[in-house]
């Protein structure tokens, strides 16, 4: 019988899995913190070089905010919180797959190579965000400024790439580095087609498309970018650790629904400015945003030149089925981040292995349900 998210919230103590979640990203932290001091020190003048022109960048990327939401910091035997926590799914792949034994010894089976993975899969998150950064011309991230903004661009592609090679060097296992560059291929392909809605041609055909078509070229383009994101922790985590075909397809396909489910939070927030904030409005030079492409009229821009900045804005901004367009795509994609739960839930070992995977997806998950909720209100519905 499929494990549900009300069973598992119910049938476990909910601190007792949230203080599992926070050791194991805990250890994460440390083991990656541990990658950076391994990082050569400074020395002989090629040394210093290098320091300056790779390992301080390569500090820098990897000590950003980047990643899940982090868990609200616990507080301490010293009455202080701790820093924020960001979980894992490989984490929560391994408590399924192996036991969901509170402590777990060193020596434990596949525990060295989860957590090789795990910091692997961080790494390879933080190279995708310099570049991301750079190709979208982006100088701030979650407050901080740009890797390229604080290292020039050429220094930041180098560290990108240094950290990909890194990454796949560190996890030193045939089954996980196979899955790992097939995901970085995804990821450079989804971001591929991503920029291409930048380029004439493609704006054109998109926009004399029929609706249909403007789907699944978003859902190809979200499935390899944003999916990728999620996808590319689960399928390196159960190659490791082994687990069998039929239910690495169910894994797989429900962290592909999430990523559309996240893809669609993204564009609905560059509309909605209770939850888009400074970033609202941020994309509309863009035509990969699903709320544009509903909203495109085939027949009517067939023989018009695209629009862009301020045109495309006030084209959204003011269609008469700009609301109905946003309550639609936001019930979309709280269906498919429940149904990629219930997916999941269905090979749970535990009700306690549940609850870790609820609470390592619900820090993005109840923000699409308030978005949900947001545009209900909003359309009076």
């Amino acid at each position: 019988m499929a494990i549900t998210a009300r069973t598992a919230t119910t049938a476990t103590g909910t601190a007792e899995v949230e203080a599992v979640v926070r050791q194991d990203a805990t250890l994460l932290e440390d083991d990656l913190s541990e990658f950076i001091r391994s990082l050569p020190a400074e020395g002989d003048l090629y040394g210093a070089a290098l320091n300056r022109s790779l390992y301080a960048p390569v500090a820098d990327a990897l000590g950003s905010k980047v990643g899940q939401a982090a868990l609200p910091p616990a507080p301490q035997a010293s009455g202080h919180n701790g820093p924020p926590l960001r979980p894992s799914i490989v984490y929560w792949a391994y408590r399924n797959y192996r036991g969901f034994q509170r402590a777990i010894s060193d020596d434990a089976p596949d525990l060295d190579l989860t957590r090789r993975t795990a910091v692997a899969i961080r790494i390879l998150l933080k190279a995708a965000v310099v570049l991301d950064d750079i190709q979208d011309g982006s100088d701030v991230r979650y407050g901080e400024p740009a890797l390229h903004v604080t290292h020039g661009v050429p220094l930041a592609l180098n560290t990108a790439s240094w950290l990909i090679m890194a990454a796949l060097r560190h996890v030193d296992d045939p089954a996980v580095v196979a899955g790992l560059v097939r995901a970085v291929g995804n990821g450079f392909t989804g971001q591929a087609g991503d920029m291409s809605t930048r380029a004439a041609d493609t704006r054109a055909g998109l926009l004399a498309a029929p609706h249909g078509e403007r789907v699944r070229f978003w859902e190809s383009v979200a499935a390899l970018k944003t999916g990728t994101l999620f996808r590319m922790p689960l399928n390196a985590a159960v190659a490791g650790l082994g687990v069998g075909e039929d239910e690495r397809r169910m894994l797989d396909d429900a962290m592909r629904r999430l990523g559309l489910a996240s893809q669609l939070f993204n564009d609905l927030t560059d509309v909605v400015p209770e939850l888009g904030g400074a970033n609202t409005h941020e994309d509309f030079d863009g035509l990969s945003n699903r709320v544009f492409l509903d909203l495109v009229d085939s027949t009517r821009t067939r023989t018009r030149p695209p629009a862009q900045g301020e045109q495309l804005k006030a084209f959204v901004l003011g269609h008469p089925r700009l609301q109905q367009t946003l309550l639609e795509l936001s019930g979309q994609a709280v269906e498919l981040k429940r149904s990629a739960k219930e997916a999941v839930h269905r090979v749970c070992r535990s009700t306690r292995s549940a609850a870790y995977f609820d609470v390592t997806i619900e820090r993005k998950g109840h923000l699409i349900d308030r978005l949900h909720e947001t545009v209900r209100q909003r359309a009076g519905a």
